[in-house]
């Protein structure tokens, strides 16, 4: 891709740039809306505060930096220690620099300038962090709008901004929240560009893991090689979180990959794979999750449970659209899939009657899909004026209850898994035990689980599918064969 001509963060010739201006204009959308919820006296100042780097326990050693995803959002600042200002009635925005010493230039590279950074950024002004109070006592604001509220993914607050002095001035911590994170819901056309150049790198690293794997391998190999592509063909250096390669039975652990059980198990041929991974581009993730045998052809039984997951990823994709609930998405998707699975012998009796009693959430734990953007998981699912979450088995563990909207960028991520512990309880409750063909479901054990997950843009007529992996058994069976 061509240099580009303004200030942008760019990884070089092959990867997108991103050109400052989207982050300019995601300030604009954030001041726009605050006008309409709010009429401010005087000089009102959103302030948030970055991200800092974290040291490995007493250690000199920091974990790799990565910005606090507001203020990412904002401003697009790569450095931690920053805060940053914007006028709500003008947008003017100045950024606030942590003043290194010295002897950091010796170490860790040239200083940059205050002006440096203002050319960087493209923001209007730029001081050192500890003259905030000062710089926001001269300008004398009548409010300060900080950032307070919970994320309803992992329950905890995102951090108000802190600094020396802020006593001294109005702050209100609660105007900003829900009107930052319900911008961040509908994805601008710049962003859009971004998520699906992410997704794009991710779908090749996938692809290349499924052409190279092969029995005898480690788990963590395939992430290894996910990993390689992402950052040397992609400019990613991070992933969005946690890679999760579960093989056999490990493909039924839904957060497989985690320090307990990091990828290490060998692969054997014969057995499924259910690899979740996605790249991160300057914050901007992907979420996809690809299930495969590990040998490159599927057996009767994986096809079986593949084509039941296939056939409710499908169902989904057709019906999403703007003005369509995600419960009622989430729903068809476990509709879909039992009835596939009665198909093939593993279930009996009415689909709907299996669907009041829950048998859905034995099969399928978790959420059909997320919001996906500057968070895995990203904000908005369960604002103030958002449908609370459901209540019925499976549905519960649904990230968000909305009704889609285009601009909405989500996954569609329907899984059919044997989870031990799940179906003892349904043997143990005659409600469900009804359902379930002991004999069938026994052979299916040590099976594993399959999981398709895709990164989708809501539109007003359907979706656009970003992801680009092979997805049928024949189109998998054949990239595997290459």
């Amino acid at each position: 891709m061509a240099k580009p001509q303004g200030a942008a963060f760019w990884m070089g010739a092959q990867t997108l740039p991103i050109p400052m201006t989207m982050f300019r204009d995601n300030r604009e959308k954030v001041i726009g809306e605050l006008r309409k919820v709010r009429t401010f006296d005087g000089t009102a100042l959103i302030v948030l505060q970055g991200g800092d780097n974290i040291s490995h326990y007493d250690t000199d050693v920091d974990y790799v930096f990565r910005q606090e995803s507001y203020f990412m959002y904002l401003f697009g600042v790569t450095e931690p220690g920053c805060y940053g200002t914007v006028d709500v009635a003008s947008g003017s925005t100045t950024l606030f620099v942590p003043r290194l010493p010295s002897e950091y230039a010796v170490w860790m590279g040239p200083l940059l300038s205050l002006d440096d950074f203002k050319q960087k950024y493209e923001v209007d002004a730029v001081y050192y962090a500890d003259e905030i109070d000062v710089k926001l006592g001269e300008l004398n604001p009548s409010v300060l709008l900080t950032l307070c509220g919970p994320n309803a993914d992992s329950g905890l607050e995102a951090k108000p901004a802190n600094f020396k002095g802020i006593e001294k001035f109005v702050v209100d911590s609660d105007i900003l929240f829900p009107v930052i994170a319900e911008c961040r819901v509908i994805k601008s056309p710049a962003e859009v560009e971004v998520l699906r150049y992410v997704a794009k790198v991710s779908s090749d690293a996938h692809k290349r893991v499924m052409k190279n794997i092969r029995p005898g391998w480690h788990e963590y190999q395939g992430e290894a090689e996910f990993l390689h592509h992402a950052y040397s063909v992609g400019g990613c250096r991070h992933v969005s979180y946690t890679c999760i390669c579960g093989a056999g039975t490990n493909s039924a652990i839904l957060h497989y990959g985690h320090a307990g059980s990091p990828n290490d198990r060998l692969i054997k041929n014969g057995e499924m794979c259910l690899f979740d991974m996605g790249a991160n581009y300057n914050g901007y993730a992907a979420d996809i999750t690809c299930s495969f045998p590990v040998n490159g052809k599927f057996t009767d039984d994986q096809k079986l449970i593949y084509n039941a997951v296939l056939a409710a990823r499908d169902a989904v994709c057709g019906a999403a659209k703007e003005g369509v609930s995600w419960v009622d998405m989430h729903l068809l998707a476990n509709r879909v899939m039992l009835g596939e699975m009665k198909k093939g012998g593993l279930l009996q009796g009415e689909v709907d009657e299996m669907m009041s009693a829950g048998l859905n959430g034995i099969f399928q734990p978790h959420g059909l899909g997320h919001l996906i953007g500057l968070d895995v998981h990203d904000v908005g699912g369960y604002l103030s004026h958002c449908p609370e979450r459901p209540t019925q088995p499976g549905a519960n563990r649904l990230r968000m209850a909305r009704t889609l909207m285009a601009g909405m960028y989500v996954t569609i991520e329907p899984g059919c898994y044997f989870i031990e512990p799940l179906l003892n309880k349904a043997f143990a409750d005659p409600n469900l035990a009804k359902f379930l063909v002991k004999d069938e479901i026994d052979r299916f054990r040590n099976f594993g689980g399959v999981r398709i997950e895709d990164d989708v843009l809501i539109t007003k007529t359907g979706i656009d599918n970003f992801t680009l992996v092979p997805r049928t058994v024949d189109e998998i069976e054949a990239w595997m064969a290459q």
